[in-house]
């Protein structure tokens, strides 16, 4: 197997070649180093790449294998970890000049679980400044390119973390998702995205965003995102809202399929502009659970035509967060940024509480609709990638932050905590990937990793590479 294959292979395979001694940690350590140094920055994915200290953890781990140690279920296998996540020791920078140079002294929960796994960090993926925008580009590190097409979106806040994947960075990469911040770069990108239900994987420190935020898995294969859910899930005392309830077998139980499912697929949500081609693409794919066993029909959530305003309220009310940062960072700032922020200076805590109120009853509505479902498929975004210094392709309408007017349809089950993923589905005639997004009900992770699986099956994607 020769350097590139190396960095192609996923963590499934790599773990059963390194355990049986056919290949050794430094070997695919080595190869995925030299992928990385001969594509950045031209992509631009790293905020900071530890390749020194990820070395030295290969020859630990090479050692451990030849020594016979007991091996954990990642050992020796690359991983790269998001910006916005603590990392003991390194920088975590935020796309932000107010966080420059800040290096915490403890790891996340789910880093260490990585790395008791076996599991090698590479370092810090970019992300757009404090995650507040679904292009990749900020302040801080400037635009991340999207694989696929230079100086076009990949999508974010995880935008480091969803080019890694695609460019062939190694198997495993860390993101997370406060309205579609996963699914977003694996649409853009063409890998494979998961959401899991909220709380299934403890994040910490805990944000101050009421329930929004989720870390998932970006990959090239479901069986790979499978395993990283698998190591990465499970209560932690630091993270008061993590689930009780352990993470099931689901690399074992990836392959039960789906068939007898009942199916919903709804295009617009009943409200939500997508771009032509991107439509023609997912409703092709939705076929596919035709074919899958699945009882496939169209339906128009309730729940759907109430979300623009209360994204477009909460967005810049929970960006309030980082207002403490105007007075010494302002001019230094993502502008769209500040607009938002700005935006949400004008809310009392009347409005707040008012608005809240309405999200608890939209977040019913999504969970009455899935009495009837067992999954939903929607479009993961309304348009394919386009110019990353913009916030809005040129053929929609300019706003001075509202980027949701492409995302309507990852947001609402970061409201209602449900699961999602995107799938890669086809490429639009300029070469540009498209996601299909599977969601299921609230815990039901299993069954949309089942999904995906089955899809994956059925239309492969993970051969596709981008031309850098």
């Amino acid at each position: 197997m020769n350097a590139t294959e190396l960095c192609f292979t996923p963590a499934t395979e790599l773990a059963g070649l390194i355990g049986t001694k056919k290949i050794s940690p430094s070997e695919v350590m080595e190869a995925v180093l030299a992928r990385i140094e001969a594509l950045e920055p031209r992509l631009n994915a790293f905020a900071h790449l530890t390749a020194d200290a990820a070395r030295a953890a290969a020859r630990e781990a090479e050692d451990a294998v030849v020594r016979g140690a007991a091996l954990g279920p990642l050992h020796g296998i690359p991983v790269t970890i998001k910006d916005l996540t603590l990392t003991a020791g390194v920088p975590t920078e935020r796309g932000s000049h107010a966080y420059k140079g800040a290096v915490p002294e403890v790891d996340a929960p789910m880093v260490s679980r990585l790395r008791d796994a076996g599991a090698i960090p590479l370092g810090k993926t970019t992300t757009s400044e404090l995650g507040w925008k679904g292009v990749s580009e900020s302040p801080l590190t400037g635009i991340t390119h999207n694989p696929w097409k230079p100086g076009f979106n990949a999508g974010a806040s995880s935008a480091g973390a969803g080019v890694a994947a695609a460019a062939g960075y190694g198997p495993l990469h860390q993101g997370s998702d406060g309205a579609g911040s996963v699914r977003m770069p694996s649409h853009f990108c063409g890998v494979f995205g998961l959401k899991p239900t909220f709380g299934r994987i403890a994040n910490w420190p805990v944000g101050n965003t009421d329930n929004a935020s989720n870390i998932g898995p970006l990959t090239r294969t479901v069986a790979d995102a499978a395993l990283m859910l698998h190591v990465m899930a499970g209560p932690h005392a630091w993270d008061h809202t993590s689930l009780e309830a352990p993470p099931a077998d689901y690399p074992a139980r990836l392959v039960e399929g789906i068939a007898g499912l009942k199916v919903a697929f709804s295009a617009d949500l009943g409200h939500a502009r997508v771009d032509p081609e991107v439509a023609s693409l997912v409703a092709d794919a939705v076929r596919v659970f035709d074919d899958l066993g699945c009882a496939v029909e169209p339906a128009t959530p309730g729940f759907g035509p109430d979300g623009p305003e209360l994204i477009r309220f909460f967005w810049p009310a929970h960006m309030l967060n980082h207002s403490s940062h105007l007075a010494q960072w302002e001019d230094r700032m993502d502008p769209g940024l500040l607009a938002c922020i700005r935006a949400g200076q004008g809310f009392s805590a009347q409005d707040y509480l008012d608005a809240r109120a309405r999200k608890l009853a939209y977040v019913e509505g999504v969970h009455r609709f899935f009495e009837d479902w067992d999954l939903l498929l929607t479009p993961a975004v309304s348009v394919a990638a386009f110019p990353a210094q913009h916030l809005q392709p040129e053929h929609w309408p300019s706003h001075a932050w509202d980027w949701m007017m492409w995302a309507e349809f990852s947001y609402p089950f970061n409201f209602s905590g449900n699961p999602a993923a995107s799938v890669p589905c086809g490429f639009t005639a300029d070469g540009l990937p498209v996601g299909l997004q599977i969601v299921g009900r609230r815990f039901a992770d299993l069954a949309v990793l089942q999904a995906a699986a089955a899809f994956e099956a059925r239309r492969p994607w993970s051969d596709a590479r981008p031309p850098v």
